[in-house]
């Protein structure tokens, strides 16, 4: 199909034949400064594909005349880094944790390290900076379900939680609906109880048989007044701070049948140096006792 093209009567250029609502497009050619930087950069990518790392052949790919791998120069720079900062490893290898926060200069550089270590490790579970999210706690607060002291944490990290290693945390909240250990009325009472422990709105008859029930199944763990015990595991309940939600119901179907966290554990995995710089960075966040 022929374009209508013409020569406009103001211009005297050609027309490319396009026309929209009475507007026809004018064929003028692309200025001189576009067609320079175009060119040039139709240059620069050859010169770009010759000088350094480019197409993929059948046995490799085109390593460039000026030889560049940027594989290789990363290594060589880590391997500055961790030249400059063998110093203070070798510090915190023969130091324990208490030392090290004790000590201004390792204190900032375990911080410094065990951040960048939490972000690659931790972060994923407990959130940035251990705000926790989900099912995950927190770690910035003064409430701990193992401990909150230095070697507490160290432990948790190196040993973790129901990992199935022998020397790590373990305990197990029995399911008292789904076992048949309580019934159902008495497991919605505790609850009652429970919120009532924590100073929340709750139903006075039914708290108070659930007292009786708390007394005889949940305080060895939770304490009597729900103040929690760490050397077990088991949460305080006398706070506002939840796991699996803190409504009747959800508390309810906790203890009907408990759900129950895992943590891996690090040591093996990481670095002792590095599982050190983790403790002294989360005792830092906030909470630590």
């Amino acid at each position: 199909m022929a374009r209508n093209v013409e020569t406009d009567e103001i211009t005297g250029v050609e027309t490319t034949g396009h026309e929209w609502d009475g507007i026809k497009e004018l064929d003028n050619p692309m200025p001189r400064w576009w067609l320079m930087v175009f060119y040039a950069s139709i240059l620069f990518s050859v010169l770009w594909w010759i000088l350094y790392p480019s197409w993929p052949t059948g046995s490799g790919y085109l390593k460039g005349v000026l030889g560049s791998n940027q594989r290789v120069e990363l290594e060589e720079r880590m391997v500055k880094a961790r030249a400059g900062q063998a110093v203070w490893l070798e510090r915190i290898a023969a130091a324990d944790t208490v030392t090290m926060l004790a000590d201004p200069e390792l204190r900032q550089f375990a911080i410094a390290g065990g951040g960048v270590a939490f972000k690659d490790n931790c972060a994923p579970c407990h959130a940035l900076g251990g705000a926790g999210q989900l099912q995950y706690p927190v770690l910035a607060d003064d409430e701990w379900l193992w401990g909150g002291t230095l070697e507490d944490i160290e432990l948790t990290i190196r040993h973790g939680i129901r990992s199935g290693t022998e020397e790590g945390r373990d305990s197990m909240m029995p399911a008292f609906g789904a076992d048949g250990l309580l019934e159902t009325a008495q497991i919605r009472d505790v609850a009652q109880h429970v919120l009532a422990l924590g100073g929340r709105e709750a139903d006075p008859a039914a708290a108070e048989r659930g007292a009786v029930v708390f007394e005889e199944n949940c305080a060895a763990c939770h304490g009597e007044r729900g103040e929690g015990m760490a050397m077990m595991g088991a949460p305080a309940l006398d706070d506002a701070i939840w796991l699996y939600g803190g409504s009747a119901a959800e508390i309810a179907a906790q203890i009907s049948r408990p759900r129950h966290g895992m943590m891996p554990a690090w040591q093996g995995r990481l670095e002792d140096e590095t599982i050190k710089m983790l403790t002294v960075y989360v005792h830092s966040l906030g909470g630590g006792q």
